[in-house]
Parts: structure tokens; C-alpha cells; sequence
């Protein structure tokens, strides 16, 4: 499940940097005030949507555009990077991948593999989830016009820009994904990417926009830690996630009181 998706049914996280590190992580590089977060447009044709997002949406598109693959057993090629806060070189072989994890030599420690392999959309579809504990799945394919996912293999750095100045058109160019447009795919985009706003979601619509961002008001910093880094790390900020859907010139808003 998306982060986002798991903040809006559970806001209040118990003990975040040790109970639910999917969706903390996101979190280190905030101090207090507001940021931009995450960024997603879905619009679609009689054929097809097409989904285009910012960092942190690329694993809900890769999942989108896998769920809608016919086949469940056809091996189709992948190519990419993952990146990972940590050594899952096991992780990596329990899902039956041969990738040469390397640990960065620069400041930030992590670990990154380039990945060209082959993959079908089951086991695609496992590794999506499992990665999404510590890592960051940059992953392209393309398996025809209407069933392909391109993403840039390069996180980018956090915007510091106000969230009046976003550009979000240029935000949301780091990941694209196309999938047929049936019934099924989209119910799934609703149902995995705009869920809390599904009750006043209109039956025909032709594109929407959902954006993301954060207001932290308070950091709650752990004691008896003296190492700056995990001081960042370990911190629980508390605020708000400010969601808002654009869609077909209508905009709607919700709220939410987060501790993550």
C-alpha cells in the first residue's frame, strides 16, 4: 500500500521510526514549517490513462500500470536503479533477483544496484511491496503503447519552494505510466490513489491532479541519542497532510492531523 494511503486510514502512528518505517522514511528531510510533497495527474482517453507523478508517487504508478497486465506468468524485461537505506541483498535474492547491491561512497550512506532483468507481473507486483519498506524502485518497462512505465533513475532533491510556487507540471515529469482504459483500471486509481476522496468523486471526469503537502508544527526529538544523524532520523514530526484534488476545474480539500 501507497504511504499516503497508509497515513489517511491510520494519521496517528504509534511509535513511527520503529512501527512503521514505509511511511517514516518519507519523513527525515522535513524540519518544521510547510513543503511540498508528492504530486500526481491522471487523465485518460477512450483508449487509455496516463498517469504522471513526482517523486514518491513512481512505486502507486508502477503498481497501477503492473495490476492492469493481462498476464500473470509472462516475462517481460525490466530496467532501472534501486536505491535502499539499507543492506537487502538477502531481500533481494529471497525474491529470486541476482542484483549486485553496492553501498555509496559519498556522505549519505545507501545502497544501489542498476537493474536490467526480466520479471513477470506476479512477481513484479511482490517486489513492489517488499521494496517499499526501505527503498526507492526506479523502474522502467514497456510491454506495448498502452502498457508501459518509464522513470528517471535520479531521486531529485527536495524542492524549496513555497507551495503557492510549485510547479508541479515539472514535478510530475519523473514517472509516467500508461494502462487501458477499462473499468477495472479505473476503479483501481480511484480506489489506490484518490480513496478519500472516492465518495464525491463524479462519475465521468477527464483528468484530476492530487497534490500533497505537509505542515509540521512540532518535531518531537528522542533522547539519550547524540549522533545528529539519527537524531534526524528517529524524530517523529507532528502536523498536518494537506490533500487537494483538482479535478476538471473543481477543487476539493481534506485535512488531516498526522504524527509520523
Amino acid at each position: 500500500m501507497h504511504f499516503l494511503r497508509q497515513i489517511i486510514e491510520t494519521p496517528i502512528l504509534d511509535d513511527p521510526a520503529k512501527n512503521s518505517k514505509s511511511i517514516h522514511r518519507h519523513f527525515y528531510r522535513y524540519s518544521r514549517g510547510d513543503f511540498i510533497g508528492p504530486a500526481l495527474k491522471v487523465s485518460q482517453t477512450k483508449t487509455k490513462f496516463t498517469l504522471k507523478g513526482s517523486h514518491e508517487y513512481e512505486d502507486l504508478i508502477l503498481e497501477l500500470v503492473a495490476m492492469g497486465i493481462s498476464s500473470s506468468s509472462e516475462k517481460f524485461e525490466i530496467k532501472g536503479k534501486l536505491i535502499s537505506g539499507a543492506d537487502i541483498s538477502k531481500i533481494i535474492t529471497n525474491l529470486g533477483y541476482n542484483w549486485d547491491l553496492k553501498q555509496s561512497t559519498g556522505q549519505t550512506k545507501n545502497f544501489k544496484t542498476e537493474i536490467i532483468d526480466t520479471t513477470n507481473k506476479d512477481s513484479l507486483l511482490r517486489s513492489i511491496e517488499v521494496f517499499r519498506e526501505n527503498s526507492y524502485f526506479l523502474l522502467s518497462f514497456n510491454l506495448n503503447p498502452n502498457c508501459k512505465v518509464s522513470t528517471k533513475k535520479n531521486i531529485p532533491q527536495p524542492s524549496k519552494k513555497k507551495v503557492e510556487e510549485d510547479d508541479v507540471n515539472k514535478r510530475i515529469q519523473f514517472c509516467t505510466g500508461y494502462i487501458n482504459n477499462t473499468e477495472k483500471n479505473s476503479n483501481n486509481i480511484i480506489e489506490l490513489a484518490v480513496h478519500d476522496f472516492k465518495s464525491e468523486f463524479p462519475k465521468n471526469w477527464k483528468s484530476f491532479t492530487i497534490f500533497n503537502n505537509y505542515k509540521i508544527n512540532e518535531i518531537e526529538i528522542p533522547k539519550n541519542l547524540k549522533d545528529s544523524k539519527l537524531l534526524r532520523i528517529m524524530a517523529i514530526r507532528k502536523g498536518k497532510l494537506l490533500r487537494t484534488l483538482e479535478i476538471d476545474g473543481e477543487v476539493m480539500e481534506k485535512q488531516y492531523s498526522i504524527v509520523v
